[in-house]
């Protein structure tokens, strides 16, 4: 299986499609020696959401690599920040834009093609059911992109990020009334910044199910790593550090999940 799904009881969804850390062995070769790291994962992120449980969530997290491909870009490749640097449907650079595979050993069309049909549509699959099957029992659903990157990454963003940075289409996949209840819990919180709909407003899987007007509501949250783990080898986890931020992540799940409900009269 490429995937994990563990179902839920609440009306929460919590996607993770940049957890995975495989590469299947017949890939590896094709692949530069320092891919097999996966340095550019979303490292440790079931592990900060492990509250995710005591609130019924389902989770849904692959087995392997963005590196692989990656389950938050559209089937027909299209870029999903026109006019700025972005990572394909089947990556071929590291996020400081080194290539990620031996010369001549980039994924071809029909290779993307066997890709897509294993690991991308499986996923998709499973989390539309899962969207479903939970909106059926609720009335309404909301999804949670979870996500984490590194602060500093040229070439994809200049500076620093903010370390909390959410998502929601610019308004589009979500009630505005979520982003309301974001920002008051955000700004109980000064010391840790954040922004809603900066550089990252969403990727794929927020944009194509978010759908506020059918009951389902769609947040991606794009965290800095440097607020709960070591941004360098060996991406340790901080016990510190992700126990000052773990709760603020809980609650803003929470106070996201409370909105969701109050828009449809729960």
């Amino acid at each position: 299986m490429s995937f994990t799904l563990r179902s839920g009881t609440s009306a929460l969804v919590i996607s993770m499609p940049h957890v995975g850390t495989g590469i299947p062995e017949p890939l590896r070769a094709d692949y530069v020696p320092r891919a097999l790291a996966v340095e550019d994962t979303d490292w440790h992120i079931d592990r900060l959401y492990a509250f995710a449980a005591e609130l019924g969530a389902s989770v849904l997290q692959p087995r392997y690599s963005r590196y692989v491909i990656d389950l938050n870009r559209p089937p027909d490749d299209a870029p999903m920040y026109p006019g700025a640097s972005n990572t394909e449907l089947c990556p071929t650079h590291f996020f400081n834009g080194d290539k990620l595979y031996l010369p001549g050993r980039e994924p071809g069309a029909a290779e993307k093609a066997r890709r897509r049909e294993l690991f991308w549509q499986p996923y998709h699959d499973a989390l539309r059911a899962e969207l479903g099957r939970v909106k059926a029992i609720h009335g309404h659903v909301l999804l949670w992109e979870a996500h984490s990157i590194r602060s500093r990454i040229p070439w994809l963003f200049e500076g620093a990020l903010p370390g909390l940075n959410f998502g929601t289409a610019d308004g589009a996949s979500a009630d505005p009334s979520l982003a309301r209840a974001i920002e008051g819990v955000c700004a109980a919180n000064p010391a840790v910044s954040y922004v809603v709909n900066g550089r990252f407003k969403g990727g794929y899987i927020t944009r194509h199910y978010g759908a506020p007007q059918q009951g389902v509501h769609a947040v991606q949250l794009e965290m800095c790593q440097s607020l709960y783990m070591e941004e360098e080898p060996p991406f340790a986890y901080d016990e510190r550090k992700a126990g000052e931020i773990q709760p603020w992540i809980e609650r803003l799940v929470q106070e996201s999940l409370a909105a969701c409900g109050r828009v449809h009269g729960k």
